[in-house]
């Protein structure tokens, strides 16, 4: 089961592991946090990967970078681990090319092709798989590149009580596996747009749920929704007028194929924000989302479960750290990098700072793919498990506890 702590604390086997994690899905509010390595099973790729992609394809944007100095030499050396943050990349280069324009640059062309060849490369990486773009019947259950995100939607669902909140899924990819995996499995997705033809981004969604008006007493067992942010954007996701509207991924395809073939540098999907018309658009969705984000972390009683995400955007980075002033936050992390709680010098700082308080409201797995996303998938516990067997494990780590505080 590879490595894995609860505050300063190990814990030795798999069946101790999950009813730990069996007790905290029992919280008021569940979530989730995935990043770019949670969509490598499905297709997509790390964010090192798609730099890599993007200074192989585009060599000369990559050096009109450098010469530029938007990039160091480290950056563009594949052999380093150096990677720029390509939301922040885009940004002051939109910044720059807003510039350019006003003063009539020369730059200003080439700026814009770069900036279009970024973009190529991370929607390249998210769109996982060309068929399911193309399909209008959605994604089969027989595409077993989504089962891993089946099987923790239907796991998190699954053990919500009579009265508790749906669970929420934040994600920092532009990718459509979570809706794909909840549209394969019949579950409804709230993700901030309503309307039928007409998906205008409307937050107050979020405070809206589904319930079976059939349902009576414990029948009411389970919900029938999740919540999703998507907090760098989506690839479905137009501009138009100011506002922000969700699209059908087929009726986009068009419009993305002939991008990523060259045919057009103008891409109507929210990729990475941009600087030019933040305060206006972006910075009223993404800040939208990002508050709610926020706002979950505060709740009581909550559970964040990490997974696939890598540390590397500050802006999460910091919520991450002062959730902890929540006193009934729980914080569970995946991070195959980990391998020893008293050896963090590889791991990112965000990481080290929260493995550095030893609380028992953080537990760490780790140990290479003992801690990838199939395998947070297989260790999320089983519905049968709430009812015959939970207060028997529950048992089970108190005496645990006990027997390791001194006269006790």
């Amino acid at each position: 089961m590879g490595s894995a702590f609860r505050g300063n604390t190990a814990i030795n086997d798999i069946d101790e592991l999950r009813a730990h994690l069996a007790m905290l899905l029992r919280l008021e509010n569940i979530g989730v946090l995935l990043g770019a390595g949670a969509s490598v099973s499905a297709g997509g790729k790390i964010v090192k990967e798609i730099w890599n992609d993007f200074l192989t394809e585009f060599a000369p944007s990559a050096q009109w970078l450098l010469t530029e100095g938007f990039v160091n030499d480290r950056d563009i050396d594949t052999s380093t681990k150096d990677v720029p943050n390509l939301e922040l990349l885009s940004d002051q280069l939109g910044i720059a090319l807003a510039e350019w324009e006003r003063v009539t640059d020369p730059k200003l062309g080439e700026g814009q092709s770069v900036r279009a060849d970024i973009h190529r490369a991370v929607v390249k990486a998210s769109l996982l798989n060309e068929q399911w773009w193309q399909s209008p019947g959605g994604v089969s259950l027989d595409d077993h590149g989504l089962r891993d995100h089946r099987m923790i939607l239907q796991k998190l669902t699954a053990a919500r009580q009579p009265g508790q909140a749906s669970p929420w899924v934040f994600t920092t990819n532009y990718d459509l596996a979570v809706e794909w995996s909840a549209e394969s499995i019949g579950m409804s997705v709230i993700n901030g747009y309503l309307g039928n033809h007409y998906r205008k981004f409307s937050p107050q969604s979020f405070d809206l749920g589904f319930r079976n008006t059939q349902a009576r007493g414990e029948a009411r067992f389970g919900i029938y929704n999740i919540y999703l942010a998507k907090l760098h954007g989506s690839l479905t996701w137009k501009e138009y007028d100011g506002n922000y509207l969700e699209e059908q991924a087929i009726g986009l395809w068009p419009e993305i194929k002939s991008f990523l073939n060259g045919d057009t540098d103008k891409l109507g999907s929210l990729v990475l924000p941009s600087a030019a018309k933040y305060m206006q658009t972006v910075g009223y969705v993404l800040g939208e989302l990002l508050r709610r984000f926020a706002e979950f972390l505060a709740r009581p009683q909550s559970c964040l479960l990490v997974a696939g995400y890598s540390f590397g955007d500050e802006h999460i980075n910091r919520l991450l750290d002062s959730a902890l002033l929540n006193p009934t936050l729980q914080l569970v992390i995946y991070l195959p990098e980990f391998t020893d709680l008293y050896d963090l010098s590889n791991l990112p700082a965000a990481v080290h700072r929260l493995l550095s308080l030893q609380s028992p409201r953080v537990t760490i797995v780790g140990g290479g793919a003992a801690a990838y996303l199939d395998a947070f998938a297989r260790d999320l516990p089983e519905p049968i498990v709430y009812d015959d067997d939970l207060s028997q494990l529950e048992k089970r780590l108190r005496e645990r506890d006990t027997a390791r505080v001194p006269n006790a």
